[in-house]
């Protein structure tokens, strides 16, 4: 899969529907060509259709398991090997919303493949090539919950904070670089995600559900603001800033070989 195109390619998982595909009309508007990859080719070919019609960019889509070693082998293949991707958006994830003790294993390491390893590895295979051109850009879309765990998310925000983590060590790695990761935590969103997960959307407070297409504008006017962490649904800035400051500043009083007074024995 190589494209023909001078324009540059954005890399968008998870884009059959929901966030992903919203990512991938804003970013045809830019006047980027498209790679669309997610597991149904039908809507797939649809949305490229659209998106083509609208935009009259190229597009191209690739159906691809991303549990799957081969699924995955298919996507880092278009990262490492076209020259042409400039962008990639890590947003194909999985929710399985419910107490660790009562759900199948199996549900947990649907979530780690999809949430964790698929993003690593597509990350893998997309930077020694931007970092070679010394341009780039990687979003990877978290999750509140990557900062916070509720009684039925421990899997699911463990797999978020991980993406947190993982995004944060990047933008400090590459800082020096040409290559930009921003970070993505939405709050609740109205995605098909819901469906599957445990806990139907309707369930939710609707005042507490973004818009997708809100969500998405919202993370592009961050990224052109220069954010690395964009929480789209809080509106006090200063509160992330805050926020990340405490974490340092907890991390350092950690560095000592002195035990807290408060540990010691009597």
């Amino acid at each position: 899969m190589m494209s023909t195109s001078s324009r540059k390619i954005a890399v968008v998982t998870g884009a059959s529907s929901g966030i992903g595909a919203v990512y991938a009309d804003r970013l045809a508007k830019r006047g980027y060509d498209l790679v669309l990859v997610a597991r149904r080719a039908d809507r797939l070919q649809a949305l490229a259709a659209g998106i083509t019609s609208a935009h009259g960019v190229r597009v191209e889509t690739l159906a691809a398991d991303l549990e799957t070693d081969a699924g995955l082998a298919s996507v880092e293949h278009v990262l490492a090997n076209n020259p042409a991707v400039a962008v990639l958006v890590n947003n194909a994830g999985l929710a399985r919303l419910a107490p660790v003790a009562v759900s199948p294993v199996q549900d947990s390491l649907s979530q780690i493949a999809l949430n964790i390893t698929a993003l690593t590895r597509l990350t893998h295979a997309a930077l020694p090539a931007m970092k070679a051109r010394n341009e780039g850009l990687i979003i990877n879309i978290a999750s509140v919950l990557g900062l916070h765990t509720l009684p039925f998310s421990a899997v699911y925000s463990g797999s978020k904070a991980y993406v947190v983590a993982f995004s944060r060590g990047l933008q400090q790695e590459l800082a020096e670089s040409g290559v930009k990761v921003q970070l993505v935590l939405p709050a609740a969103t109205a995605t098909e995600v819901w469906d599957k997960s445990g806990v139907p959307l309707s369930a939710l407070d609707p005042a507490t559900v973004m818009p997708t297409d809100a969500m998405v504008d919202a993370a592009l006017v961050a990224l052109d603001q220069g954010e690395q962490l964009t929480m789209p649904s809080v509106a006090d800035a200063d509160a992330i800033v805050r926020y990340e400051a405490l974490r340092q500043e907890l991390f350092g009083m950690s560095q000592t070989g002195k035990v807290a007074p408060r540990l010691l024995a009597v």
